[in-house]
């Protein structure tokens, strides 16, 4: 089984929209991690139902499937970053998150994609933790509740600093939610350290809705290509080879719009050697059985 690889528009936010799928599908990526946001396809954009309509066409003509990402800055707010989320306090800014991610979901309903990538939002200063704990579990659930009705997967990503900051936050808002899937960032295991990222797509395969392998340096968050931090490439895809992950597997790097050029084909071509190097060694380790 070969793993299937996408590319978050994030990193391609000096492409416009369609030059950035051409130049995913003419490098041979599977697919794309769509970033809603006021480069890429913006969710207030008049006509929304259209463009979707136009835009899972072109997914379609070109082979490429499709995850939705919901992490854009400065889309609700261009003065705060990633404001306001399921966390903050006030009942209306939560609200304004939630029908936010309601409208990615309707916007993954039309592309058919795989799942809707979400975070939980960072506590803001001064603010009771269980209550925001309280909020995230009703916001989540309103969310998942709805995605449900539509037939679309919802996935909650941990990310380091944010209230599920790691795998085991994750299951414990799971145990709240049913049918929340974990979105699972492999270098952000090299950030939070309770998990080693082999291991922690084996702990939680079977909850796997979206799941990315950008590189990182150990203990910083910093998304960076394939080489150039700290994770073992050939031990990560090797994992999600030896549980069939049947989903994208896509790369986070929002920092290298201005070398997307040469950054999308090498990545790709990075994680296939990888992937290669890994089933070589499971295939020498099965020999020596």
């Amino acid at each position: 089984m070969s793993l299937r690889y996408a590319y978050n528009t994030n990193g391609l936010t000096s492409h416009r929209l369609d030059d950035a799928l051409a130049l995913l599908a003419d490098c041979g990526y599977d697919g794309v991690s769509l970033t809603l946001d006021v480069a890429h396809h913006d969710p207030y954009a008049p006509d929304l139902a259209g463009r979707t309509r136009r835009l899972a066409h072109r997914l379609d003509a070109l082979g490429l499937a499709s995850v939705v990402e919901t992490g854009a800055r400065f889309l609700l707010d261009p003065r705060r970053k990633h404001h306001p989320t399921l966390v903050s306090p006030d009942a209306g800014d939560r609200s304004r998150r939630r029908d936010f991610l309601r409208l990615c979901v309707d916007v993954a309903v039309g592309l058919g994609s795989e799942a809707v990538s979400f975070w939980a939002g960072v506590p803001e200063p001064g603010t009771d933790r269980d209550r925001c704990w309280h909020w995230l579990v009703e916001g989540v659930r309103d969310v998942v509740e709805y995605a449900d009705r539509h037939g679309v997967t919802c996935a909650l990503e941990p990310e380091p600093g944010m209230l599920v900051d790691d795998c085991d936050d994750w299951a414990r808002l799971a145990a709240d939610v049913p049918g929340l899937t974990l979105a699972l960032d492999t270098g952000h295991c090299l950030v939070s350290g309770r998990y080693d990222p082999a291991a922690a797509v084996r702990a939680f395969a079977a909850r796997l809705g979206a799941v990315a392998v950008e590189d990182m340096p150990r203990g910083r968050h910093e998304h960076r290509a394939p080489g150039e931090g700290d994770l073992d490439f050939p031990a990560v895809l090797g994992a999600l080879t030896e549980i069939a992950h049947p989903g994208l597997v896509s790369l986070e790097l929002s920092r290298d719009a201005h070398r997307a050029d040469t950054v999308v084909p090498a990545a790709l071509a990075a994680l296939r050697r990888a992937e290669q190097r890994s089933t070589r060694s499971a295939g020498l380790k099965a020999g020596v059985r």
